[in-house]
């Protein structure tokens, strides 16, 4: 039993016009991530997937996506990116699941789930990259939801390791909100996605740095191949 983890699935299996495989690196990227999941995944393992999953503009129209993903194997747990437009509530979002017979999903929204002696937790974090807009409003509440996840964790007495979809820190921009609750955790490991394409990846952070293990997990970094966390 093992734990992976992947970000920016950016499946469209139903809006074939967002496909990203006009951009390098991403040809034919969903039989890629099939083929790889395939190689790598166990039915006892479990991947969180972080963030940026499906193109769909609602959840019926992600719908075909969460059914590719569901007939992979293992138990998944997904968090919201920045172009996850079907996120709703957390309770229609179960409910559609549920409907669907799609029971190897889960959420991560103000919560946490146990891994043997540690605690999934995480958020979608929110923006400090050049070109970006901050929002202070969201940006505060997504502080609480990391905040309350981990507590959640700590709460369970699991030791809890952070995934993200926007990172903490890219080239010499820094998002200090977040970093300040990964230091009162004392977060060992942070995992995020969002950024794509190899200049761009020479510009994260990828190592130790004030003591927090940062790991790059987008899906055109991976090559499309699920990460082992544990």
């Amino acid at each position: 039993m093992s734990l992976y983890v992947m970000g920016d699935l950016h499946l469209c299996f139903s809006a074939p016009d967002k496909t990203m495989s006009i951009f390098a690196g991403w040809e034919d990227y969903q039989e890629k991530i099939r083929e790889n999941w395939l190689n790598t995944v166990s039915a006892d393992d479990t991947i969180v997937l972080a963030g940026d999953i499906s193109w769909g503009m609602s959840l019926q129209q992600a719908l075909p996506d969460f059914e590719f993903i569901h007939k992979l194997p293992g138990q998944k747990i997904i968090l919201k990116g920045n172009h996850d437009y079907w996120w709703v509530t957390m309770k229609k979002m179960e409910d559609l699941f549920a409907e669907n017979g799609l029971d190897t999903l889960k959420i991560l929204h103000n919560n946490h789930y146990a891994y043997g002696e540690y605690g999934i937790c995480g958020t979608r974090g929110w923006v400090n990259m050049p070109g970006e807009t901050q929002d202070e409003k969201v940006l505060h509440r997504e502080v609480q939801r990391l905040e309350t996840s981990i507590k959640s964790a700590l709460g369970a007495k699991l030791e809890p390791m952070v995934f993200m979809h926007y990172p903490p820190i890219f080239a010499s921009n820094f998002n200090y909100d977040i970093l300040e609750i990964l230091y009162r955790y004392n977060i060992k490991d942070c995992y995020y996605g969002h950024v794509h394409g190899r200049s761009a990846h020479g510009l994260c952070v990828t190592n130790t740095y004030d003591d927090i293990n940062f790991h790059l997990i987008s899906g055109d970094y991976l090559q499309f191949v699920p990460e082992k966390v544990l």
